[in-house]
């Protein structure tokens, strides 16, 4: 660290300022400032120039724009280091490529100050340390002096400072949360009622001053505050109050003896001001996933033999009687690799599994996975959670929000929970039920001390099979005449295996291959094994599994070998027939043979038709065989086959889920390589479904492998999938993952795909700030790649961002500069969709003729383009007009027109919307019960695909209920 790094401070929260020392900086014009804001916010990532100009000036940058701002730069380094000879390369802010980085410790800035402690606070309230916690959120936000970026012209202080000022109003809502729940509801009553006053759309602010009115004797204010709240929503937005909120409103009025608040000292408290702010989607009742019955256990082993002693340990946990259990029963199951932990867990798992009737849960958790690829807790939550039947649409964000909807789906309820081979403790833990009637059974190479001392597991460490048990293992599987005429040449191979069960098993599955072989001839062959280590001598499980697999290995013929190898290049979970027989560059019905013979090997686990799967030290010993074995040519050459035939095979299901998006160019593949075929969009879509994890490791294997090409497309073939699907997460993962590769290969055309599919990805997860961000951005690469057609469809789609997030004015702003491209370069296709989007934003304003005038164009233009599904769209917001101007007649026609429209596409989802709206223009039309119709088709089309608004057709139809028989 040099002398000036380590004296420099500078605040981006608030006004841009800068310190050495105690002395501050003299930062320049606003302009200047606006300059080192841009540079200070990528936190030691180069800033390409054409960002500096763009967050200057935006689109209306001067002539000599390029000189100033290097004269800006120029001016900042002769601030920032004064003492610098004109002679020497500058320290902090450092030219890179046509950019600019500084380069400055972490905790210079005060953002980063501000980021590190909120993410501890939330690490501690996570950990149930509620005051710590709170504690460091009031010091976190201590560090604001203001609103961020104050007094910085541009289009970064409007965007970056509205994304950071979001952030800070998150962070305190989580802050007074907080200090709601641990009783300082006196306190923070005033600065509730301004910060209401101030956001009086924010829901969360007005539930936690309901409570702290309520916990501190204010009913009738608490109850005034809602009605206010609900007042200021309904007039301006249209909508009621959200569950949350609706919730505490009759919990209060009932005097809810729950809502009292908790002691101050009992931190491990969960109560409603703990709750998730804003639930990203509606609440799941867990009644409603009661009718799922999970059945997840993999087979029980047929030969299965001995572990008498551990199984009945195990069963000894578990009441005589059949009752339930009065607490969650853990049992961890630990030893080393190899030493069958998940068999003896699969097998009691199926011996008692008719003593939980509502299911069983079983996931591999890849603890100690060779590739890194270790299933995180979000993720194995969200498995389970799919699982018990909940959609994607209404599972909430956020570990601790998930962690509590799949603790309450299990409430009450009798299931079997196999996690297989956990990394630690802090892995399990949120997979852990909440109320007693569940067992869990834990596997893991490591002692969960954790586990056993703070959460009452019962440990049961296995060791290696008792020399009976081992001949036991080996009679069962090669027939106990066959054992019985060699029993020198079984025990040595019992003792060369070390005991080991999956040792044992694969010598075994070799002898059994060949009946004719003598045991003696195996035996032999053990002895003489030629590994890399001594066969069977160290204490290293990998090392003495390394020798029986160098033994099965060079048994195979040569092309299972080679493809055995192969597979150690392979990132993801498990492997199709097809992908692997791109990867060993072999037709299918030859790569199947040679799949059949890895699996008669036991080198390979076909878990499920056509499908295969390594076990982790495979996996390893896999990739140590490649290394060997193949030359690095031929394994890059195999790994951009399967890369390739991964992307290729995504675009033709991209054609079939959005046929009339864009193409994404591609190189072509090897004449040896045929990607993956469909004939309908359910088949296209079910592929990626089962695809998924390997797409998303694929992802990133290309951009760690150096193809940047495949890392940016991938995501961009997989837009429809991601969006019809609703797997936020993996879209802003893949996107983010690709725009990085793109950049770092100096890709502009790379990036700015990259940036689109971002944009789209953050849309989806509700992120609209940075979405709009992402999208001018991509603006300047397509200004500067020349790129009209990329351009003009990176405006519109901001009108539509701006749309979202409620900025009707800028909505029809973009939307109309979109239309007017359209118009001069004959865009049919997208002059048809502004059309559409901009009579939507003004049927949204209440400018209603100019709604229909556009709608009624837009129509004229998607015909004549042919795009029915946007036809139907643009029908069903003209019903929606109709309907908001009291012309029934009329908005029904429009919205059966639609439907029919919707119908001859087969958009399930459309049909649901339109259904939706039908019906409330028959009943506002005086008909109930040809409303009642159209609702029950919309419900029954929004359960079959978890859609959120089925709750609301749901009390559509009670309230219909309720109508009087003249009503």
């Amino acid at each position: 660290m040099n002398a000036y790094e380590d004296s420099m401070r500078f605040t981006v929260l608030g006004p841009v300022r800068a310190w050495r020392g105690e002395q501050e900086l003299d930062l320049g014009s606003p302009q200047q400032r606006a300059v080192l804001a841009a540079l200070l916010l990528r936190r030691g990532r180069p800033v390409p120039l054409t960002e500096l100009l763009d967050a200057v000036w935006g689109e209306e940058q001067p002539a000599a724009s390029v000189s100033v701002l290097r004269t800006y730069v120029s001016r900042l380094r002769k601030v920032l280091e004064p003492e610098r000879d004109a002679s020497e390369a500058p320290l902090l802010l450092v030219s890179v490529g046509d950019g600019y980085v500084v380069r400055l410790p972490e905790d210079a800035l005060d953002l980063a100050v501000f980021e590190q402690r909120v993410a501890e606070a939330k690490r501690l309230r996570a950990a149930g340390e509620l005051s710590a916690a709170a504690d460091l959120l009031h010091a976190a936000l201590g560090v604001w002096q203001g609103a961020a970026l104050a007094g910085l012209p541009g289009p970064l202080a409007e965007s970056e400072g509205s994304r950071l000022n979001e952030e800070r109003l998150a962070a305190l809502e989580i802050r007074l949360d907080l200090d709601v729940e641990l009783g300082r509801h006196d306190e923070v009553i005033a600065e509730l009622i301004s910060l209401s006053g101030k956001h009086p759309l924010r829901e969360q602010l007005c539930r936690l001053l309901m409570l702290a009115l309520y916990r501190s004797g204010r009913q009738a204010e608490a109850l005034e505050t809602y009605r206010r709240t609900r007042s200021t929503l309904v007039a301006e937005l249209g909508i009621e109050p959200g569950a949350p909120l609706q919730d505490l409103h009759d919990r209060i009025l009932a005097a809810d003896s729950s809502l009292a608040p908790s002691s101050p000292q009992d931190e491990q408290a969960v109560s409603l001001a703990a709750a998730p702010a804003v639930p990203s989607a509606d609440p799941v009742r867990p009644a409603e996933a009661h009718a799922v019955r999970p059945a997840q256990l993999p087979a029980d082993l047929p030969t299965f033999t001995g572990r008498d002693l551990e199984l009945d340990q195990t069963q000894a946990l578990l009441p005589d009687s059949g009752n339930l259990p009065a607490a969650v029963v853990i049992s961890a199951i630990g030893g080393m690799a190899g030493i069958g932990k998940t068999t003896l867990a699969v097998h009691w798992a199926h011996r008692i599994a008719d003593r939980f009737p509502d299911g069983q849960l079983f996931i591999n958790l890849r603890g100690f996975d060779p590739t890194g690829s270790i299933v995180t807790p979000e993720e194995a939550i969200r498995i389970f959670i799919d699982a018990l039947g909940v959609p994607p649409q209404r599972i909430p964000a956020g570990l601790e929000a998930q962690t509590a909807l799949y603790r309450s789906l299990l409430a009450e309820r009798r299931v079997l929970i196999l996690l297989d081979n956990a990394r630690d403790t802090d892995q399990v833990r949120p997979l852990l039920p909440g109320s007693p009637g569940c067992l869990v059974i834990v596997t893991s190479r490591n002692q969960l001390t954790g586990l056993v001392a703070g959460d009452g597991a019962h440990p049961l460490t296995l060791n290696q099979l008792t020399s009976a048990q081992a001949h036991d293992l080996l009679a069962r599987r090669l027939g106990a005449g066959r054992s019985a005429a060699e029993p020198e040449a079984a025990q040595e191979i019992v003792t060369r295996c070390a005991r080991l069960p999956l040792a044992l098993a694969i010598v075994a599955a070799r002898a059994a291959a060949h009946p004719g072989f003598a045991l003696s001839a195996i035996a032999e062959e053990l002895r003489n094994c030629q590994g890399s280590l001594d066969a069977f001598t160290g204490s290293d499980i990998t090392l003495d599994v390394r020798a029986v697999f160098t033994a099965s290995y060079q048994a195979l013929s040569a092309p299972a070998a080679r493809l055995f190898r192969l597979l150690g290049l392979h990132s993801g979970p498990d492997i199709s027939a097809p992908a692997a027989a791109t990867l060993a560059g072999l037709p299918l019905r030859e790569t199947r043979g040679v799949l059949a013979e890895l699996s008669r090997a036991h080198l390979l686990i076909e878990h499920f038709p056509g499908r295969y799967t390594l076990h982790d030290l495979l996996r390893v010993y896999a990739a140590e065989r490649v290394r060997a074995d193949e030359t690095p040519q031929e394994r890059d050459r195999a790994l951009e086959r399967l890369l390739a035939w991964y992307l290729h095979s995504t675009e033709a299901a991209y054609s079939h889920i959005t046929p009339q998006r864009r193409r994404i160019p591609l190189e072509p593949l090897p004449s040896s390589c045929l990607p993956a075929t469909f004939t309908t969009h359910e088949q296209a879509l079910e592929w990626c479904e089962t695809e998924r994890a390997n797409l998303v490791a694929a992802v990133h294997t290309a951009a760690a492998s150096g193809h940047p090409g495949i890392a940016w497309r991938l995501p961009a073939v997989l837009w429809g999938f991601f969006y019809l699907r609703g797997h936020t997460r993996d879209w802003v993962d893949t996107t983010g993952t690709g725009l990085a590769a793109a950049r770092g290969a100096h890709d502009r055309r790379g990036e700015a795909q990259g940036l689109v599919d971002m944009a789209a990805a953050l849309r989806h997860a509700g992120r609209l700030d940075e979405a709009i961000d992402h999208l001018h951005q991509a603006l300047v690469i397509h200004r500067e790649l020349g790129d009209r057609d990329a351009r003009v469809s990176a405006v519109s789609n901001l009108g539509d961002a701006y749309l979202e997030s409620g900025e009707l004015d800028k909505a029809v702003e973009y939307t109309r500069r979109g239309l007017a491209i359209y118009e001069v370069i004959g865009g049919v296709w997208g002059q048809g969709i502004a059309l559409t989007n901009l009579g939507d934003a003004y049927q949204r304003l209440g400018r209603f003729d100019e709604a229909v005038a556009c709608l009624e164009q837009a129509l004229t233009v998607l015909r004549a383009g042919d795009n029915r599904w946007v036809e139907a769209v643009a029908l069903d917001i003209l019903g929606t007009v109709h309907r908001r101007l009291h012309r029934y007649d009329y908005a029904v026609e429009y919205y059966h027109e639609a439907l029919k429209t919707h119908r001859d596409l087969g958009n399930r989802r459309g049909e649901g919307y339109t259904l939706g709206n039908l019906g409330d223009a028959e009943l506002a039309a005086g008909e109930p019960q040809a409303a009642r119709v159209s609702w029950e088709q919309a419900l029954a089309i929004f359960t079959e695909f978890g859609h959120p608004d089925t709750d609301e057709i749901r009390e559509k139809l009670g309230r219909l209920e309720e109508r009087p028989p003249d009503g």
